[in-house]
């Protein structure tokens, strides 16, 4: 099941570099439709008097000349989490295998860690844009979710069969009553917050540069169940911070009337501070070991966007966005990181790097004033 479900997942984010890839064409048609739209056949600005007036031109007009020097934008965003790493989570083994031999007797996976289904996050986002008089904007941009969530778990079986995790250097997690249930928590948080020089480069096209910083902190818990009083028997937690620098082009992709579609594109390179902190109880005591390091990244991001003007300056917009990480730390991935040698010392050999991908949709207000 879970390689069917890995297979899934990989096939859904093979179509989503698809769609980034034909963004990134439509984008560029765009950007070649505004350059050519700069000088018409009689050699006039696409901007002159001859070219009837965009709805947005209309607007400045009746607003006596004045341009708005703000913009403000106001999202719900949700999204949806695809991604992460192929660890054994929980192995059954049969039953009548002494306890003693249960750690060189493989098992069959009933569970891993691409089982999680942590479905759709939803979250808000503010934009705000300042707009300059020569060209250049100033946007400082935020969101964050209420974050992911989902918990699996395998047992109690009948006939008792054991249910064992297992770790590097020999570590072996099995249940205590034949009772009891092996449960694993799964929870994912992700912020941003970014502020971009934006330059109006045609009517139809805005280049932007800036600064961005992404968090995404994980948390991952196995216990038994019932616990008995006993703690956790895994818990690990992992938090990127990634801070780099961003390019990216925002572009009109059709506008008819009152309603246009916009499309957008950003990238940046990155460095992520990723922390790692294991807890591993062994004979019911929690042995801690943590590690932190510095180390490349990526950040990518594209948006389609429609949206209907309402007033002069109110407008309702619905989209889809998409975002994909790489080089981040996940909870899963440091299981094999994580070196624990009987009866109680815990080493942290490294931070695990791996991707995820984020997409869902978007709907909000503009206001531009």
């Amino acid at each position: 099941m879970s390689t069917h479900f890995s297979s899934f997942r990989n096939k859904h984010l093979l179509i989503s570099i698809y769609f980034l890839c034909a963004m990134v064409a439509i984008l560029f048609l765009s950007i070649t439709a505004s350059a050519g739209d700069q000088v018409n056949l009689t050699g006039k600005s696409a901007d002159s008097k001859d070219s009837p007036p965009s709805f947005s031109q209309v607007l400045v007009d009746q607003s006596q000349g004045a341009p708005p020097r703000w913009t403000v934008s106001v999202d719900c965003i949700i999204l949806d989490r695809i991604g992460s790493v192929n660890r054994t989570l929980v192995e059954r083994v049969p039953g009548t295998v002494p306890l003693p031999n249960l750690s060189s007797t493989p098992g069959t996976e009933a569970l891993n860690s691409n089982n999680f289904r942590q479905g759709f996050s939803v979250g808000g986002r503010i934009d705000v844009i300042r707009h300059g008089d020569s060209g250049y904007d100033l946007e400082v941009l935020y969101f964050q979710t209420a974050g992911w969530s989902s918990a699996r778990s395998v047992g109690p079986d009948n006939p008792p069969n054991w249910l064992v995790m297992r770790a590097p250097g020999g570590f072996l997690q099995t249940q205590d009553h034949s009772y009891q249930a092996m449960a694993w928590d799964y929870d994912t948080k992700l912020y941003n917050a970014e502020i971009n020089v934006r330059w109006n480069l045609y009517s139809r096209l805005t280049l932007l540069a800036g600064f961005r910083w992404v968090q995404l902190s994980e948390k991952l818990q196995g216990s038994l169940v019932p616990l008995e009083g006993f703690k956790p028997f895994w818990n690990t937690s992992t938090t990127n911070n990634l801070y780099g620098l961003q390019i990216g082009a925002d572009g009109k992709i059709w506008e008819r009337g009152r309603f246009s579609i916009n499309g957008l594109i950003k990238a940046g390179a990155y460095v992520n501070n990723a922390e790692e902190s294991t807890g591993v109880s062994i004979y019911k005591v929690l042995r801690p070991s943590s590690t932190t390091t510095n180390h490349a990244a990526f950040v990518g991001e594209i948006g389609l966007q429609c949206k209907y003007q309402v007033s002069k300056g109110l407008g309702l917009k619905v989209g889809y966005e998409a975002l994909w990480l790489e080089g981040i730390a996940l909870a899963p991935g440091q299981i094999r990181e994580t070196y624990i040698t009987q009866p109680d010392t815990v080493h942290a050999l490294g931070v695990s790097r791996s991707g995820v991908f984020f997409h869902g949709a978007t709907a909000g207000l503009a206001y531009s004033f």
